[in-house]
């Protein structure tokens, strides 16, 4: 019997991601104030943050629904000891770029799967370097006058036109994207869900 698959996110990137692999699933957005729960949580590191969100995501979708596999996720970008999450406006996306200008940082996604008929659950974390260039002023004013940005952390997206900064990229790329697709498959396997070992479910 196929298994109900529910993505607990509004991220267009994760959905079209899983899309990609063939999976058939739905959408029910966690109702979680991301804003709220960080200051709430009390994070001891950034991985430590995106498993405690991507874990209420899902529990708060859980509390709705008698039977699934649900997966939640949260990213977030890292720049020293300072998380960059979306930009409030383009002052503050031009802020966040021009710290990233030159420098190497982290994007965190942290993920996590349930059952919830069983209550079985995994969570885990991917961290990936990114490598940016220097951005010139010309640049940057290009980009926020085109780019589609004030919905992602750190205010770009290495699918988009912010690829145009990244010089390199040493981890999954997907995990950039908004979810580590490698590690997600490894996970689900654990549920059940084998996407290319059982067809059917897909």
């Amino acid at each position: 019997m196929n298994k109900k698959i529910i993505l607990a996110s509004q991220s267009p990137r994760r959905k079209e991601l899983l899309q990609g692999l063939g999976l058939s699933f739905i959408v029910i957005s966690s109702s979680v104030d991301e804003e709220e729960a960080v200051l709430t949580l009390n994070p001891q590191s950034p991985e430590a943050l995106v498993r405690m969100l991507s874990d209420i995501k899902v529990q708060d979708v859980a509390k709705h629904q008698h039977e699934g596999i649900i997966i939640g996720a949260d990213t977030i970008v890292v720049l020293g000891n300072q998380i960059l999450g979306k930009p409030k406006d383009e002052a503050d996306a031009r802020n966040m770029l021009k710290q990233l200008s030159g420098n190497t940082h982290l994007v965190i996604s942290g993920v996590t799967i349930m059952d919830v008929v069983s209550q079985q659950k995994e969570t885990f974390h991917v961290n990936t370097e990114v490598d940016f260039k220097t951005i010139s002023e010309s640049e940057l004013a290009g980009y926020l006058r085109i780019a589609n940005y004030m919905d992602k952390a750190g205010s770009y997206a290495v699918q988009e036109h912010g690829a145009l900064f990244v010089t390199g990229i040493r981890g999954c790329f997907y995990n950039v994207v908004g979810l580590p697709i490698y590690q997600t498959g490894q996970t689900l396997k654990k549920f059940g869900i084998d996407i290319l070992g059982n067809p059917e479910l897909v």
